[in-house]
């Protein structure tokens, strides 16, 4: 089995790995199987137990002839990093303010 891309929603998360198990034949024991086993398709798409997924994709680009020595790609990758890190750091702040309250 094979997906074309992969799922970001938590909803199709969670279709995704009912789909799986089903085709490999493999036990159903999830909050998501058991959900969809009482309740349907509709209640594991309204009421999602997986988090989300965030894919990024990362497409070349020709290195300017103008910049002999500095590399602006590298430059930019770099920023691009340094924002994740900052975003996931930032997300981690918030989780632990609110286990503490």
């Amino acid at each position: 089995m094979r997906i074309f891309w992969p799922p970001g929603e938590p909803a199709q998360v969670d279709y995704e790995s009912l789909r799986a198990a089903v085709l490999f034949g493999t036990p159903l024991g999830t909050p998501a199987a058991l959900r969809f086993a009482r309740q349907g398709l509709r209640s594991v798409i309204a009421h999602p137990v997986a988090e989300e997924v965030f894919s990024g994709v990362l497409i070349g680009a020709v290195r300017p002839p103008f910049t002999p020595h500095a590399d602006p790609r590298l430059e930019l990758l770099a920023a691009s990093y340094t924002l994740l890190l900052e975003a996931a750091g930032s997300g981690e702040e918030t989780r632990a303010e609110e286990e503490t309250k």
